[in-house]
């Protein structure tokens, strides 16, 4: 109760500052949009060429896309950590950090949430919507409940991943980071993997499972049951992911010296 206590204190303080700046908050909901759309047309033009691309259709491509803004959405919104290197062990920010009363990741995630960035998912529901009316797909009333477990295990496949790549920091303070290459990895996860070669389809799939945040789940719900396994286990990597990058969190922490010279 505590925890759930502070999250919503943190988060009516951080809407109290958005709206008391409301354009700052519509130009980056607006910067966002542009984003997406601009990926939605790169894949409207590469469909341009062809009709089939590694036996997906376009509407296939769209909803898997759509699917892939949701998760990632939620995890921009809270696990917006990119600059933990830069900010809190190169600046000494992770000094203060450590002398509150709570864990200090949850701290750097209350810190660092950006709220607006969930409308992504709005986006990605309604591009999902429109892929869906296009191929006739039919859902049940438990597919919701599927459609949020699976989001939320890839929302904990990014966030362990980005997580993991923070908790390098308390090792080396060097002012570069492997996230921009990392994230660039992670686009590939909004395609289907069977597109790739075996060695890039391996890493999307076990060593940097981008893939369980958008092909695979998204998979289960445009009935391809060869993908099924793969769907089921989106939440157990999840949980198997974020829990590993929290083991890596903690035990940095414990080598974290602070910032002095």
């Amino acid at each position: 109760m505590f925890y759930f206590s502070m999250f919503f204190q943190y988060m009516a303080q951080y809407l109290k500052t958005k709206f008391e700046y409301r354009a700052d908050m519509v130009v980056k909901m607006f910067s966002d949009l542009l984003f997406q759309a601009t990926n939605l047309v790169f894949i409207l033009v590469v469909f341009g060429h062809t009709q089939v691309l590694g036996g997906w259709n376009r509407e296939e491509i769209i909803f898997i896309y759509g699917f892939f803004l949701v998760p990632y959405a939620i995890f921009s919104s809270f696990f917006n950590i990119w600059d933990f290197n830069e900010r809190y062990i190169v600046k000494g920010e992770m000094d203060r950090i450590l002398t509150r009363p709570i864990h200090s990741l949850f701290q750097v995630m209350l810190e660092r949430m950006e709220l607006e960035s969930l409308f992504g998912a709005v986006v990605g529901i309604v591009i999902m919507a429109y892929a869906s009316f296009n191929l006739n797909l039919q859902f049940h009333w438990y597919d919701i409940i599927i459609f949020i477990v699976f989001s939320l295990g890839g929302t904990f496949v990014y966030a362990g991943i980005f997580v993991s790549i923070a908790s390098i920091s308390f090792w080396s303070d060097a002012r570069t980071s492997i996230s921009p290459m990392v994230y660039n990895i992670g686009n590939y996860g909004r395609y289907p993997v069977d597109i790739y070669n075996s060695v890039i389809r391996f890493i999307l799939t076990w060593i940097l499972p981008f893939a369980f945040v958008g092909v695979y789940p998204a998979a289960y719900f445009l009935n391809r049951h060869e993908w099924l396994f793969y769907s089921i286990l989106t939440p157990v990597m999840g949980i198997l992911f974020f829990s590993l990058s929290i083991v890596l969190w903690n035990i940095g922490v414990k080598r974290y010296r602070g910032a002095g010279n």
